[in-house]
This record gives C-alpha cells, sequence and structure tokens, in this order.
C-alpha cells in the first residue's frame, strides 16, 4: 500500500490492525454505505482523528484492510508448475471471493473508484495492480519454464484470471467459487497428452 500518512507520530501497528479489523466487521455488517470513520474509530478503541492521519477516507481504509486480508489468504506458490500454483492462487483468491461481505466491498470499491479520481489512481496502485503483480510472478515462473499455453501472452493470462472474476462480480453476478477456479486452470494450464 503507498503510504497514506501524513507528517506525525508513526504508526502503531496494533493500532493499524485493530482499524483495520473493525473496519471490516463494520462493512460486513451494515454495508459500505453505513460505514463511517467515527463508527470504525469507536469500534477499534482509535481515535478518529488518527485514522484521518493515517488515510484520506473510509475507503481508503477499507481499500487497505481488504489489500491487507487479501495478501494474507492468497499466497503466492511455487508448487513447482503452471498448474498447481495457478490452482492454488486461484482456489484461495475465489474462496475469498465467495464471501458476500468481500464480494460486497469489492463492488463497492470498484464503484468509488469510478467516482472519485483520486481514490481511483489508489485503489488501481494499492489493490488491483497488486494483486496482478502477485499473480504476474506466477506467471512469469511459468513463462521461464515453457508453460503458458502457446501464443498466449502472459498480460492476457491475468486479464482472463481478474477479467473473469470482476465481470461476474459486477456484471453478472454468477458464482466465482471452486469450479471456476477449476474451469480456468483447465484453460489456462491444460494437461498435457
Amino acid at each position: 500500500m503507498t503510504d497514506q500518512s501524513r507528517p506525525g507520530r508513526k504508526r502503531s501497528e496494533q493500532s493499524r490492525l485493530a482499524i483495520l479489523t473493525a473496519t471490516l466487521e463494520l462493512a460486513a455488517e451494515a454495508g459500505y454505505g453505513a460505514l463511517t470513520v467515527e463508527g470504525i474509530a469507536a469500534r477499534s478503541g482509535v481515535g478518529k482523528q488518527t485514522i484521518y492521519r493515517w488515510w484520506p477516507s473510509k475507503a481508503d481504509v477499507l481499500l487497505d484492510a481488504l489489500a491487507t486480508k487479501a495478501d494474507l489468504q492468497v499466497p503466492i506458490p511455487d508448487e513447482g508448475s503452471f498448474r498447481a500454483d495457478l490452482a492454488l492462487f486461484l482456489d484461495r483468491t475465489y474462496a475469498l471471493g465467495t464471501k458476500s461481505q468481500v464480494a460486497d466491498t469489492l463492488r463497492a470499491l470498484m464503484a468509488q473508484a469510478q467516482i472519485d479520481p483520486e481514490f481511483g489512481k489508489r485503489f488501481r496502485e494499492d489493490f488491483l495492480f497488486r494483486r496482478r503483480d502477485a499473480l504476474g510472478e506466477i506467471v512469469e515462473r511459468a513463462r521461464k519454464r515453457a508453460e503458458l499455453p502457446s501464443g498466449v501472452a502472459p498480460g492476457t493470462v491475468i486479464d482472463v484470471v481478474f477479467g473473469t472474476l470482476w465481470y461476474r462480480l459486477l456484471a453478472t453476478r454468477e458464482p466465482i467459487g471452486p469450479a471456476m477456479a477449476e474451469e480456468l486452470v483447465a484453460l489456462l494450464a491444460p494437461t498435457s497428452g
């Protein structure tokens, strides 16, 4: 995450985690529209001024919370093959996306990114590009091992994965769980023979 903090006292990691946890809980309970910095401060036990010193808006707090959760729950595996790495990455990514509070949060942040250009820039840099880079490490390893499908650029592999996720989240609301992950592995890393 880019450093949103302003000059002053350094962040306490314990306070930061309390704020991020409170933010995810409140967003899950009441939705993005009802989320307030005041509510986050009350739930986390941290002053409102501290939150505003570290993040410019409630959307930024939620963005940090979701990015941190994704980093913790979706590894960048190295299982020895593109197929195995992709399967693990997609299984964890899509499992996280099946949780309604995560899906709703992603939708809310994407909507906010469309109406607030400054937040949109932070959303792309601190979440979208960060998740692309994580998958990019797996795809780059596969490229070096000549395991990518013939004639498919590494960027296209990443676009297919995240394009499918966002299309289903935003447009069709079709399931994005384990079955979809398995289909993408079969498409992008077919077994030989």
